[in-house]
């Protein structure tokens, strides 16, 4: 890997030596580097158009890393990561993608990642996306997420994408049966003339299921966001949606909860809130000596922490 994929993959997956564990890092296409262990396996498809990952039943304090990096205008793809995890697993899976752009074209990449947990498994999934390279190409992402939770596992989901990604279209799906949970923590800004759109549908399918998912963005200059949350409750459960953006510039920010319940007892709640920085909070930070500028970018990276 030359330096400019190193450093994409420092900004999305927080790796700056081989990680330890299980990895598959992606670059341009072909597999840069992958790693095996006794409890976690991964092998690539017969087709070619991504991997599975095993994890073994019972498997405890171990991670994954699958980042993706592309650093060659024009290259567009679509990979498609199957994830078997078994009962009673506690594990971190860290995914990613990086996109630097100095070309003329676009470049994109499409990744589908599947989850399948098993009885009482438990994943914390980190999911970044990073854009940079001053060329007229756009940098392009769109992820989809498929998550099938069996009795009593849980998933905890971060989805961040704070600088540099022209435009992206994220779609997750969870169905959850009795007893799993499902959290979910997005943490979004967009500038430019940039795009986002994130739709969340989630079934909670079996008594006690929850899911908690919550969104936080930032939207500045002439870029949009589109925020669509849908959860559905089947049997007794308990559901909660929120969407909190700061608007600034001439930006513009739809934000679409929904909620529908199909049982006596499934208690279910949406939020939402957009609205600009609040001018005493700014001038507050400027009798400390800050800039207007600098005061506001003290607020928003507080807010979106």
């Amino acid at each position: 890997m030359d330096e400019i994929q190193k450093r994409i993959l420092a900004e999305v997956a927080d790796l700056h030596t081989v990680p330890e564990g299980a990895y598959n890092i992606r670059a341009n296409g072909k597999t840069a580097a992958r790693n095996t262990t006794a409890n976690i396996d991964i092998t690539p498809k017969p087709d070619g158009s991504g991997i599975d990952i095993q994890i073994k039943p019972g498997t405890k304090n171990e991670s994954v890393h699958i980042p993706v990096v592309l650093s060659e205008s024009g290259l567009k793809e679509t990979v498609y990561n199957d994830f078997f995890v078994g009962a009673d697993s506690d594990v971190v899976i860290v995914a990613g993608c990086g996109i630097d752009n100095c070309g003329v074209q676009d470049a994109e990449h499409d990744g589908i990642h599947r989850f399948y947990l098993g009885k009482n498994a438990h994943v914390k999934y980190v999911e970044k996306h990073y854009g940079s390279g001053d060329g007229q190409g756009k940098r392009i992402l769109n992820p989809v997420t498929e998550a099938y939770l069996d009795e009593g596992s849980s998933m905890e989901m971060e989805m961040v994408q704070i600088k540099g990604v022209d435009s992206t279209d994220r779609k997750t799906k969870a169905n959850l049966a009795a007893g799993a949970r499902l959290v979910v923590r997005e943490r979004l800004m967009t500038h430019g003339s940039q795009t986002a759109l994130s739709s969340y549908a989630v079934n909670l399918n079996g008594e006690g299921a929850s899911a908690d998912v919550i969104s936080r963005s930032v939207a500045k200059d002439n870029s949009y966001q589109k925020f669509d949350s849908r959860i559905t409750g089947n049997a007794p459960c308990t559901g909660h949606t929120e969407c909190d953006a700061i608007i600034m510039d001439k930006a513009k920010i739809l934000a679409i909860p929904q909620l529908e319940a199909n049982d006596l007892d499934a208690a279910l709640i949406h939020e939402a809130a957009i609205g600009k920085i609040a001018g005493d909070q700014i001038i507050k930070l400027m009798t400390l000596g800050l800039t207007e500028a600098e005061a506001e970018e003290q607020i928003i990276n507080g807010f979106l922490k």
